[in-house]
């Protein structure tokens, strides 16, 4: 039976593709950006994810699609970093944010020959710092993700509905201007439900960040080895963690409805000796971010999205042996809906939450 989502799609002539896994998992890949736009558990048609109002019927789909707005779908999509210099033209003037369309949505395309079900597209980029020109590449694969928690004794946990995912990106350079040096970052942004609490397991007592807006304190709790933020707030507010601190796990809890909650989990890899560009808009020396959450309850939409940056490939650097052209970045989705004692106990397995 097709979802809401996929009906609507159809409508609006989107092509996406439907995935299902042996644990029952559906995932619903929109060709157009490249992005997982559905997450659902066997036989439920609630979506773990955000998607756009404009979604809600086929002709506000098609209004939306036609339009010279920003397509932001919702779902989980792939930018890169920094930030700064892919979307900043004219940094280091604020003035203007501006997504590159040749980044989002890009000219994604299937990649019929490939096992797993894989999108690709090309990219171009001008990085505002020194205005050089690269030519890159960008795949993503999908695959299933079996629940982490299958095996262990957890009465309650097996009666949590479950679905997942695994994703690897990878980011290929096809041409650079070696004249500059520079480094590029693939950057994973995960759209859920606004209203939820992000999760931060941490080494150690974070060292949080505040990126953009204001985080009042009583919404924010940073204690050793994990920080809770309770995100609710109108307007757009980010925070973000640096990369030796961080785990490789972070959560986002929801409630879903009046007797169930949503937990999603991003596990991912982290090398605190690798190299993170992302950086403060006004610090543009403070590199080393890798784990962010952003708020947002305003005119783009009310969703709350879970961040992370991989490593980072060098372009253009004088020895050519400590440079790198290519990378792949490995991720799963892991996301539980059910009671509320039973989503406690699979956070404080997965994130050592105590909720």
């Amino acid at each position: 039976m097709k979802s809401r989502l996929q009906r609507v799609l159809k409508a609006a002539k989107q092509p996406a593709r439907l995935l299902k896994f042996p644990d029952g998992t559906q995932l619903l890949v929109l060709i157009h950006g490249g992005r997982v736009l559905g997450l659902f558990p066997s036989r439920d048609e609630n979506n773990f994810l955000w998607t756009h109002a404009a979604l809600a019927s086929a002709a506000t789909a098609r209004a939306f699609y036609k339009s010279d707005e920003w397509h932001n779908s919702g779902g989980e999509r792939t930018w890169l970093s920094p930030e700064i210099d892919v979307f900043f033209p004219h940094y280091p003037k604020l003035d203007r944010y501006w997504q590159p369309r040749e980044l989002d949505p890009g000219h994604y395309q299937v990649e019929k020959t490939a096992r797993p079900f894989t999108v690709w597209t090309p990219v171009k980029l001008t990085f505002s710092r020194t205005q050089a020109v690269g030519k890159f590449s960008i795949a993503k694969t999908f695959s299933p993700a079996p629940d982490p928690l299958r095996q262990e004794r957890l009465p309650n946990v097996n009666r949590l509905r479950y679905a997942g995912y695994t994703q690897a990106v990878t980011l290929r350079t096809v041409k650079y201007n070696h004249k500059h040096p520079a480094a590029l970052s693939l950057w994973s942004l995960l759209q859920l439900p606004h209203g939820g609490d992000m999760i931060i397991p941490s080494y150690g007592k974070a060292n949080v960040e505040v990126f953009m807006g204001h985080v009042p304190r009583q919404s924010l709790t940073v204690r050793e080895g994990l920080t809770r933020w309770k995100m609710k707030a109108k307007g757009e507010h980010k925070i973000s963690v640096r990369a030796p601190g961080c785990t490789g796990r972070v959560g986002y809890l929801h409630r879903s409805s009046a007797r169930q909650w949503d937990l999603v989990v991003r596990n991912f890899y982290v090398n605190p000796s690798g190299h993170y560009p992302e950086v403060p808009w006004s610090r543009p020396a403070e590199v080393g971010h890798c784990v962010q959450a952003c708020n947002v309850n305003s005119g783009l939409g009310q969703f709350s999205e879970l961040e992370y940056h991989a490593p980072a490939i060098s372009l253009g650097t004088p020895d050519r042996q400590h440079g790198q052209d290519s990378c792949q970045d490995v991720s799963q989705v892991w996301a539980y809906r059910g009671a509320p004692s039973s989503i406690r106990q699979a956070a404080k397995s997965l994130l050592g939450s105590t909720l």
